[in-house]
């Protein structure tokens, strides 16, 4: 696969997409590369979906542990439907796994972060989705709780089968050490990402609106 760290596309900051929401406080700069590859539009052959970054007031991330695998930590993610639009596909897939309504969308990827499957795992998901895929590809958005955590449901709204056994806010270090190892790099760069977008860390009380302004000017 193709490094972003080496070929990766360069977007400025202003192409990132914003919300109004002021004085929210970015994560933490995760410096290692990702050898995901990237681009502006999804490629053919492989399954299209979203992906979350949840985080809470405090800037960390919402990851659970899979019920058919408990020592491996995902963040939300899933398909998207025909013609469905990807922002309600992203608020329609954390509802579904977490069963969290309370939440806003921060920013988004421009582009999109592609992931091989092993042949063995290409087949074994081909039975269950009746296509056979390359890989996932996925938009990412930024999403913030606002509400409380009482409000997190593992047993989502349910609509779908439940995905998840537990659930926790984690840093980004803690979340990639306990990651599946092919999502590791699209992990990292989601991370990376993001708080390179949107300015301000733990001490600095910069808003959301402000960092838009300076990042356009």
């Amino acid at each position: 696969m193709v490094s972003l760290g080496m070929f990766g596309p360069k977007y400025p900051y202003s192409l990132i997409k914003f919300s109004s929401t002021p004085n929210w406080k970015g994560l933490p700069l995760c410096s290692s590369s990702s050898s995901s590859s990237s681009m502006e539009f999804p490629p053919e052959g492989y399954r299209r979906g979203v992906g979350i970054c949840l985080i809470n007031s405090s800037g960390k991330i919402f990851a659970a542990s899979r019920l058919n695998r408990p020592e491996i930590w995902e963040m939300p993610q899933g398909g998207v439907n025909e013609g469905e639009d990807l922002k309600t596909a992203a608020k329609r897939e954390l509802v579904e796994e977490t069963g969290v309504v309370s939440a806003e969308i921060i920013a988004e990827l421009p582009y999109w972060l592609t992931y091989d499957f092993s042949p063995e795992v290409s087949i074994r998901l081909s039975k269950h989705w009746g296509v056979r895929y390359k890989g996932q590809t996925h938009k990412w958005f930024l999403m913030k709780l606002t509400g409380k955590d009482e409000e997190i449901n593992l047993l989502g709204d349910g609509t779908e089968r439940q995905e998840f056994g537990e659930w926790s806010w984690m840093s980004n270090e803690q979340l990639l050490n306990q990651a599946d190892k092919f999502r590791k790099p699209v992990y990292e760069q989601v991370m990376k990402e993001f708080a390179n977008f949107i300015l301000g860390n733990g001490d600095d009380d910069v808003s959301l609106k402000q960092s838009e302004n300076q990042l356009v000017s």
